[in-house]
C-alpha cells in the first residue's frame, strides 16, 4: 500500500517503522524543523506533502500524527482521500483544555475546579485570592512547563506563574489538585464506532525515579488491553464521548487521562492523536498489520484487531537537552548543547527479538563505506528511543524491557529504572479496591 505519513514532530515514529517493516511504500513529511533530519536512511522523506497527493492517490492512505495541521484532513476527505487522524474540531479537545472540560460537563462527567486565563498575571491574582494546591498547565507538548503545586498557600504555584510571565507564556490553565493515581483510558474510533479493544495506561511523567524532578512528555508507561466495556474507568469517561466522536466523525486514537481515588474518577485532559510512548507499546502489542488497521479506521470500516494479552512496559531513553526543549530557550538557544550526531551502539549479544523492542525517534541511519549499518542521533530535543517489553505480568514485561536496555550504548543516555514498580507495589491493588479497572 502507498502511505503518505504527515508528521508534526515524529509523535508517530514507531508507527512509521512498523509500516515500513510491513512492506508498504511509505513517504514521510516532518513539519517541525528541529526534527527534519530525523529518519534519514529509514524512509523516503519529502519536503512538501501536498506534492505527493497524486503519488499516494485515493486508493492509498494518508496519516496525520499531530494536532498542528489546521483541519486540512477534512478538506482531503471531501476530495476523496483516505485519511487517518483528527481534524480542527478534534484538535480543540487537546489544544483548549477549557473546551475539553466543557464537553465533560455536557456529558455529565464529574470534573475538578478549573480556570483558563489569557495571561499569567490574572492567574497569579486568582491564586493569591484562592490559596491551595493548583496544577499549572499550558496548551503544548512541552510537559516541563507544567507544574503540580505542593504548598497549601499556593506560593510555589505563584512562583511558577511569575516565570511564565517573564517568559511571555500565555493561555494558562489552572486545575484544582486532587490526590490519587493518574491513569489513562483510550481507544481508536473510525468515524462512527469504536475499533479494537480498550487501552488502559499508567504514565510516569517526572524525570527521575520516585516521581521526582521536572515533568517530561513521558518517561515510561505500563499498558494493557481489555475487551471489558463494563470497566468503570471506561464506562464513566471515554464511553460517554461516543456521541461526540460520531458527531465530528473522528478517525483516530483518543486517550483521556484521569486522576482517580476512593471518591471518584476525574478526567484531566485528552490526547487526540497517537501518544508517545503509547504508540510504541501499541506496536509491540498489536499482531494485526498496522496498514490494514489504520486503513480500516480511515475508511470507516470495522476491524478485528489481533493483539497480545497481558501487559506491556515501555521505557523512554533520553539524551541532553531532554527534557528542556530548544524553543523554551528562544533567542538564547544558539549555543544549546545537543546530542546530534552521537552514535548508537549495541552489545554483541543483542538478538533480533531484542531489536523488535527498540523503537527509534530522533535517530537516523547510514551505511559506512565498508558496508556496516550505523545509527546516530538526529534532531535537537533528545528524544532518542523507547524500549518495550511484554509479559503475562507487569514484572515480566519490566524485566524484558530492562534486559534490552542493558544492551544499548549511547553516550550520556539516561532513563528511569522504576517504570511500573509503583503499580506492582501499591497502585494495582488500590485501583482494584476502588473498582476502577
Amino acid at each position: 500500500m502507498r502511505i503518505l505519513f504527515i508528521s508534526g514532530e515524529l509523535i508517530g515514529s514507531a508507527v512509521v517503522h512498523q509500516l515500513i517493516q510491513e512492506g508498504n511504500e511509505v513517504k514521510l513529511y516532518i513539519e517541525h524543523p528541529d526534527r527534519a533530519d530525523c529518519f534519514d536512511g529509514f524512509v523516503e522523506k519529502v519536503t512538501n506533502w501536498k506534492e505527493e497527493l497524486d503519488w499516494v492517490g485515493k486508493d492509498g492512505l494518508i496519516i496525520f500524527d499531530d494536532i498542528v495541521f489546521n483541519g486540512v484532513q477534512k478538506t482531503l476527505r471531501e476530495k476523496g482521500y483516505s485519511v487517518m487522524g483528527g481534524d480542527a474540531e478534534s484538535d480543540k479537545l487537546e489544544e483548549d483544555r477549557y473546551y475539553f472540560q466543557a464537553l465533560l460537563e455536557r456529558f455529565g462527567i464529574p470534573i475538578l475546579p478549573h480556570l483558563a486565563f489569557n495571561k499569567p498575571e490574572d492567574a497569579i491574582k486568582y491564586v493569591q485570592q484562592n490559596r491551595g494546591q493548583w496544577v499549572v498547565k499550558q496548551n503544548s507538548h512541552i510537559g516541563m512547563l507544567n507544574y503540580v503545586g505542593e504548598r497549601d498557600d499556593g506560593e510555589d504555584v505563584i512562583d511558577v506563574l511569575e516565570l511564565y510571565k517573564e517568559s511571555k507564556i500565555r493561555n494558562v490553565h489552572l486545575q484544582k489538585r486532587a490526590l490519587g493515581i493518574e491513569i489513562g483510558v483510550g481507544r481508536y474510533f473510525n468515524g462512527h464506532d469504536w475499533v479494537g479493544p480498550i487501552e488502559v495506561n499508567i504514565e510516569h511523567k517526572p524525570l527521575f525515579n520516585g516521581d521526582i524532578g521536572p515533568l517530561t512528555a513521558e518517561m515510561g508507561t505500563v499498558m494493557w488491553y481489555s475487551d471489558n466495556e463494563e470497566m468503570r474507568l471506561y464506562k464513566e469517561t471515554l464511553a460517554k464521548f461516543k456521541p461526540y466522536l460520531k458527531e465530528i466523525a473522528y478517525k483516530g486514537d483518543i486517550d483521556i487521562n484521569c486522576i482517580v481515588n476512593e471518591d471518584g474518577i476525574w478526567p484531566l485532559e485528552a490526547t487526540m492523536r497517537f501518544g508517545t510512548p503509547a504508540a510504541e507499546l501499541q506496536c509491540h502489542l498489536h499482531n494485526s498489520p498496522w496498514s490494514d488497521f489504520l486503513k480500516a479506521i480511515a475508511d470507516g470500516d470495522d476491524f478485528e484487531l489481533d493483539f497480545k494479552k497481558g501487559y506491556g512496559v515501555v521505557v523512554s531513553v533520553g539524551v541532553p537537552p531532554f527534557p528542556f526543549a530548544p524553543e523554551v530557550f528562544k533567542e538564547n538557544d544558539t549555543g544549546l548543547q545537543t546530542s546530534k550526531g552521537i552514535g548508537i551502539f549495541f552489545t554483541d549479544d543483542l538478538t533480533e527479538d531484542d531489536r523488535s523492542g527498540i523503537h527509534f525517534e530522533e535517530v537516523s541511519r547510514r551505511i559506512t563505506p565498508d558496508g556496516k549499518e550505523r545509527y546516530y542521533l538526529a534532531g535537537r530535543h533528545g528524544y532518542a528511543l523507547y524500549v518495550t517489553g511484554h509479559g503475562e505480568t507487569v514484572s515480566e514485561a519490566r524485566d524484558k524491557a530492562y534486559a534490552i536496555l542493558k544492551k544499548i550504548i549511547i553516550p550520556k543516555m539516561f532513563y528511569r529504572t522504576d517504570i511500573g514498580q509503583k503499580f506492582i507495589d501499591t497502585d494495582f491493588k488500590l485501583l482494584a479496591d476502588w473498582n476502577v479497572i
